[in-house]
């Protein structure tokens, strides 16, 4: 319970009765990382999804995405303006000392905008009504008499709990960048290989009862993680905290790509 707590902690701001004396193993809290992206994305789309019977369903999703900065406080867009902005850098040390610096640039901005407009474009055709009787009653791609809100649901928790998965295989097979402390060293220093695949059964789960959307999910998160980590290994020569948010982020906006494409 103690590494739950800590994951929590860690990738939400969710207050939680926590020992802040004590220094999170985050290492250890990262099995719990897909099953807190998983509450989470079930619950802003289920969110979604009662506020597009109130408003158009583009308001409904960009009020969505302001609740996930607010829980997340925009940890993992944090992680991508610094990727984005240590991409400018000349050399490894160039690049490194960008990331660490608080300011954010040109690159980093416009990373930022436009991970979000590609998130509320692709989260406009997964989010709607789904109370019976309404006029459009929600996907029905899970199956055809399934509930709305179900098929929601775990839409949402195949993509939180994928990007949050993502992060894993990241850390596990980079070493970390930096020569002195970080966030995420913890992580990529002790993450253990049993963890990442214990990690990863609960976002494959999900994505097998979605079915042909949950496997074009997983195909998009997947190369979302790719991407990142190849980046990250020609860049830097190894993972940094900032690329471990980078890649939850891109992996996220992968997983939303794969479900619109296999749809």
């Amino acid at each position: 319970m103690r590494h739950l707590l800590d994951a929590v902690t860690f990738l939400t701001r969710v207050p939680l009765p926590v020992d802040h004396r004590r220094a999170p193993d985050l290492a250890r809290a990262a099995v719990w990382f897909p099953t807190v992206g998983a509450v989470l994305g079930a619950g802003l789309l289920l969110v979604g999804s009662l506020l597009a019977e109130l408003t158009p369903t583009l308001v409904a999703v960009v009020l969505v995405v302001v609740l996930e900065v607010l829980l997340t406080g925009a940890l993992h867009l944090d992680g991508l303006a610094d990727l984005a902005d240590g991409t400018g850098g000349h050399d490894r040390e160039s690049r490194l000392r960008i990331m660490k610096d608080h300011a954010v640039g040109v690159y980093g901005t416009a990373a930022v905008v436009l991970a979000l407009l590609l998130e509320v474009a692709l989260l406009v055709g997964l989010v709607g009504p789904v109370l019976p009787g309404m006029p459009w009653a929600g996907p029905t791609w899970l199956l055809p008499s399934s509930p709305g809100w179900l098929t929601v649901a775990l839409t949402g928790a195949a993509a939180w709990s994928l990007s949050r998965a993502a992060m894993l295989p990241v850390a596990l097979l980079l070493p970390y960048a930096r020569t002195g402390g970080g966030t995420g060293r913890s992580v990529v220093e002790g993450l253990a290989a049993r963890h990442t695949v214990l990690a990863w059964a609960l976002p494959v789960l999900l994505c097998m009862l979605l079915g042909g959307v949950g496997l074009g999910m997983l195909v998009g998160a997947a190369l979302g993680a790719l991407l990142v980590g190849g980046l990250a290994h020609r860049l830097l020569g190894g993972a940094t905290g900032d690329v471990l948010g980078a890649t939850a982020q891109v992996a996220l906006l992968g997983a939303l790509l794969g479900a619109a494409v296999a749809l």
